[in-house]
């Protein structure tokens, strides 16, 4: 039992790197605007680019966990991760920073599927949905840090040296990853020699629905995330201020996400809870536009969403075969 918690432990410093590393942009916004006159639109599509080519190699991705083993994919994934935050850091216009985001984003696509099966792997039956809430959990802590760090870094320094903090995460976690972790007794992978697509017709309904509600739950509170600061600014915050507050939110879904997959393994409710907190906190995330004291609502907001995502992760490790 204590090796895989120490194992999750590893694994949630890995996925913190992840975090850290989408968040820079958000978290730099001002910065790289005046640096490169970019219009919102081409922020938007530099926060974007980190999780794009999911469509593209999130299949192939699994596919090469089946025959590497989840270990050597995820350590090609940050070296990924650590090239593209170089070529981001040393950036002389939008292109080359388009660049830099789409490598690194390839190399977190990598790691946020292998790292999921590695958590399925150790909890299969066993406090599943509170580990799942506990890796999940990484990424807003990722996200807070970068919020938090990334904004005072470059007022102090430049918003190169602080993207190159990116890279320096990515480093630690690759590092800690080779000489740490280790594959769960009886792991899936790295033991077939040809990778396989042979599911039942069932499975990959289940997947495919699973992975909507993923992706629209993820589309939402990506937006609120990346776009907060720069709207809080709008309404006559600071930087560091827009930062703090949508930091705060982060923290506390740090507290929530854990907490409601705690609450899942022991209310045998899915469909319920998912419906039920996707619900209130889209009326939340309204309310942050359209209420007064949006501070406040951000808050609210990540209390509110840390009911539906591990459980919602957790549908496709109880529908598929290990």
């Amino acid at each position: 039992m204590s090796q895989r918690w120490a194992m999750l432990l590893v694994i949630f410093f890995t996925r913190t790197s992840l975090g850290f590393q989408f968040q820079s942009i958000a978290a730099l916004t001002p910065f790289l605007v005046a640096a490169f006159d970019l219009s919102w639109a081409q922020v938007g599509l530099l926060m974007g680019l980190f999780m794009l080519p999911g469509v593209v190699f999130a299949l192939p991705g699994g596919l090469l966990g089946q025959r590497f083993g989840s270990l050597r994919i995820v350590i090609a994934g940050l070296g990924l991760m650590i090239v593209g935050g170089m070529v981001g850091s040393y950036a002389g216009g939008f292109g080359s920073a388009v660049l830099g985001r789409t490598l690194a984003g390839i190399g977190g696509v990598l790691v946020n599927i292998m790292l999921a099966r590695m958590v399925a792997e150790w909890f299969r039956g066993r406090e599943l949905q509170t580990a799942l809430g506990l890796m999940l959990a990484a990424w807003p802590f990722g996200m807070a840090l970068a919020l938090m760090m990334l904004g005072p870094l470059a007022l102090l320094a430049s918003w190169r040296v602080a993207e190159y903090a990116t890279v320096v995460a990515a480093g630690l976690a690759l590092g800690i990853m080779a000489l740490i972790y280790q594959e769960p007794p009886g792991a899936g992978g790295g033991e077939a020699a040809r990778p396989r697509l042979n599911v039942p017709a069932r499975v990959w309904a289940l997947a495919v629905s699973a992975g909507i509600g993923w992706a629209l739950l993820n589309a939402s509170i990506i937006v609120v995330a990346s776009f907060a600061p720069s709207f809080l600014m709008s309404r006559g915050a600071s930087v560091s201020e827009a930062g703090l507050i949508t930091g705060a939110a982060l923290w506390i879904s740090i507290v929530s996400v854990p907490l409601g997959g705690l609450v899942a393994d022991r209310v045998n409710r899915p469909r319920l809870l998912i419906v039920a907190g996707c619900l209130v906190a889209a009326v939340a995330m309204i309310a942050i536009a359209c209420a007064p004291m949006p501070a406040v609502w951000m808050v609210v907001t990540g209390i509110l969403l840390g009911l539906p995502p591990s459980i919602m992760m957790a549908l496709l490790p109880r529908a598929v075969p290990a």
